[in-house]
């Protein structure tokens, strides 16, 4: 891959997954295609680092400007988590919904993939993206209480890189299922190539140095460990239930990831204390 079409597919994550404007002259020159589309997937954990160091600067800048009270970093978590909900266009989370909706619905796999390509949000998807927030919002502050408000940046940022990794293991290892009709993942039907999940991994490898200077050993292995683990309950859900990946589970992948390194984050940084 020449270094210009990298730039490109890059350019084109971005746009296809925040609402960063890629438009004029410079969308003239990222183009599209489907073949395009697909390598983009390599610059998913890319598009990780640039949402989470925005959504880490809005979470220093509010807890900053907040009075140095308790709620305060409630109410920083919930700036920061609204803002990346704005930035990425809720994409992720729309995917856990329907994911929520269609493995919760009904066990048959048909059925299912039907209920997941409906765009109205169920009783499943509904509960399911409520607790999924609420659990983001209290570890982000049960964060910054055991660690300080600079790790939750550092947390963030690493959290965000990291979830976007786990797609692709997903889009590498299981078949696109559902009709390709209307299907904004039907590009991804074709698996990358591991040069595209080596693009990847060498998009997140800049966060180990990070994340192993501003914090303890012991608790950024259980960050790892808690996405992995999270990334590996949806695959084994989709590979079982559905017996293949969708656009919703891809998102699905990352919601669950995203809290799990947060999750794993907190356990590792109380066993450290």
């Amino acid at each position: 891959m020449s270094e210009r079409g990298g730039v490109r597919h890059f350019l084109l994550a971005l746009q296809f997954f925040t609402r960063i404007p890629v438009t004029g002259r410079l969308a003239a020159w990222v183009g599209y295609s489907p073949a395009m589309l697909r390598a983009s997937a390599a610059h998913f954990p890319g598009v990780g680092w640039v949402v989470g160091a925005l959504v880490a600067l809005v979470w220093l800048g509010a807890v900053r400007a907040l009075p140095a009270q308790p709620a305060a970093l409630w109410v920083a978590a919930v700036f920061s988590t609204a803002f990346g909900l704005w930035l990425t266009g809720a994409f992720h989370e729309d995917g856990l919904a329907d994911t929520a909706d269609g493995l919760g619905g009904s066990v048959d796999r048909e059925r299912a993939l039907a209920i997941m390509k409906d765009s109205r949000i169920g009783t499943y998807g509904a509960a399911t993206l409520v607790l999924a927030l609420l659990a983001k919002l209290a570890l982000l502050v049960l964060l910054a209480q055991a660690g300080g408000a600079l790790r939750v940046a550092v947390a963030l940022l690493a959290a965000h890189v990291t979830s976007r990794l786990l797609p692709l293991f997903v889009i590498r290892t299981l078949d696109h299922v559902g009709e390709s009709d209307g299907s904004k993942s039907k590009p991804l039907a074709d698996r990358i190539a591991n040069g595209a999940v080596v693009v990847g991994v060498l998009w997140w490898l800049p966060v180990v140095p990070l994340a192993l200077y501003l914090l303890p050993d012991g608790a950024w292995a259980a960050a790892l460990l808690g996405a992995a683990l999270g990334g590996g309950l949806v695959w084994r859900l989709l590979q079982r239930r559905l017996q293949g990946f969708t656009g919703d589970g891809l998102g699905a992948t990352q919601q669950v990831a995203e809290i799990g390194f947060y999750l794993g984050l907190v356990l590792g940084l109380g066993a450290a204390a």
